[in-house]
């Protein structure tokens, strides 16, 4: 218990400071901003080098200040209203830093050679270098005069000066504060929506894997309940074949990952498996017609989607006729980038109301179960019909978007 009680400050330390790259960029960009700036201004006047190296340092500390700021901000932690208020305050005192510290300096700066000259509504001429203004009049001699370092002026005088470049640079520290917290904003809340996705798609893949485990049980049990039938009936060439169906079929199926999808080639090789075990079972009874285009065979949807359709066309249909039955699975692609997969079953001879029409009746794990899946796996943008057709027989239509890259 020790060990990682000892940790935690550093793990703490970690994590509050996660986005220095950003901070440290963001830094960087907005006082290069404010140097491209000065250097436009230094060489638009005729001593540009001096006031270069002024301005370095007046940068130097204004990073420093503003990195101060951005470990204040972190220090805080979780708590965007939070970091605000300490922005708010480091900004201020920040400011204020700036000011003491420039005023501090100023015996320290290089004195420009560049000379400001105006005229004056009076018709003087006012020259303005460093700490002399010069006024030039007619015929006398010019006047010059020298203003007081700012460190030669009273204390009051020199705090207000202070606080006047405090004010100036206090909008500087607000405006990258606000920025950073922008951005802190906008990354918190891409995170709770990234783990809101993160929730929702675990959660729709437990419902899949659940759904997708409810076939094989159903699907075993009426597929023995056959082969007892056959047994029982004295036909054990058939009930061979049907094991031997039945074991590729479940070798096959079990092969694939219960949340992974499957190409439609596939799960049509997997329900030719599953035919062939039916018609080992009702080989004057069932005739299979599988009609899928080459375009749609890597078309992917979740495994074994198909097979308690299959499953109800056998049972309400194949084994409750006397006659031929056919039963027909056929893909098509519509014209929205979606696929249509329409399961049915009718008398091979034709004639209508010969078979039953409610072929989704029994345990509900039929029709429910695919409709379910189809739902978690695509929401309104799939949809599954049923109904008796006119000409006899029943159908079910499945509609999907046609996606071929592989999922889960």
């Amino acid at each position: 218990m020790t060990v990682p009680m000892l940790m935690m400050p550093s793990l703490k330390a970690r994590t509050r400071f996660a986005d220095w790259p950003f901070a440290l960029k963001s830094i960087i960009g907005f006082w290069c901003f404010y140097a491209l700036t000065v250097v436009v201004r230094a060489f638009l006047g005729s001593d540009p080098w001096t006031t270069l190296q002024n301005k370095l340092s007046v940068i130097a500390i204004g990073v420093l200040i503003t990195g101060l700021i951005y470990a204040a901000i972190s220090t805080v932690g979780a708590g965007i209203r939070r970091k605000a208020i300490v922005a708010g305050l480091s900004s201020v005192v920040g400011s204020l830093a700036m000011g003491a510290t420039l005023v501090t300096i100023e015996d320290w700066m290089h004195e420009s050679k560049e000379e400001f000259r105006f005229q004056a509504r009076e018709g003087f001429t006012v020259v303005e270098q460093g700490n002399q203004i010069r006024i030039e009049r007619t015929a006398q001699e010019p006047l010059v005069l020298t203003m007081p370092k700012v460190r030669e002026l009273d204390a009051m005088k020199r705090v207000r000066y202070a606080l006047d470049i405090a004010v100036t640079w206090l909008f500087f520290y607000i405006g990258w504060s606000a920025f950073y917290l922008a951005y802190q904003a906008q990354a918190e809340a891409l995170g709770v929506q990234r783990r809101l996705a993160d929730a929702e798609s675990a959660a729709q893949a437990a419902q899949v894997r659940a759904l997708r485990y409810q076939v094989n049980p159903h699907f075993l049990f009426n597929t023995l309940n056959s082969l007892s039938s056959l047994v029982m009936t004295g036909r054990t060439d058939r009930a061979e074949t049907m094991l031997l169906a039945l074991s590729t079929f479940f070798r096959t199926s079990l092969s694939f990952d219960p949340g992974a999808d499957v190409t439609l080639a596939e799960e049509i090789d997997l329900q030719r498996l599953y035919l062939d075990i039916e018609m080992a079972r009702f080989p004057d009874r069932l005739t299979v017609e599988i009609d899928v285009p080459p375009d749609l065979e890597q078309a992917r949807l979740p495994a074994l989607l198909l097979q308690p359709i299959v499953e109800n066309a056998i049972k309400y249909g194949v084994s409750k006729s006397r006659k031929a039955v056919l039963v027909r699975i056929a893909a098509r692609r519509l014209a929205d980038n979606r696929m249509s997969l329409e399961i049915s079953n009718r008398l091979k001879s034709g004639g209508k109301d010969e078979l039953p029409a409610a072929t989704h009746e029994g345990t509900g794990l039929g029709l429910a179960n695919v409709c379910q899946r189809l739902e978690a796996r695509w929401g309104n943008r799939a949809s599954c019909r049923y109904g008796p057709m006119a000409g006899g027989g029943y159908k079910v239509a499945l509609t999907m978007p046609v996606e071929t890259n592989a999922r889960g």
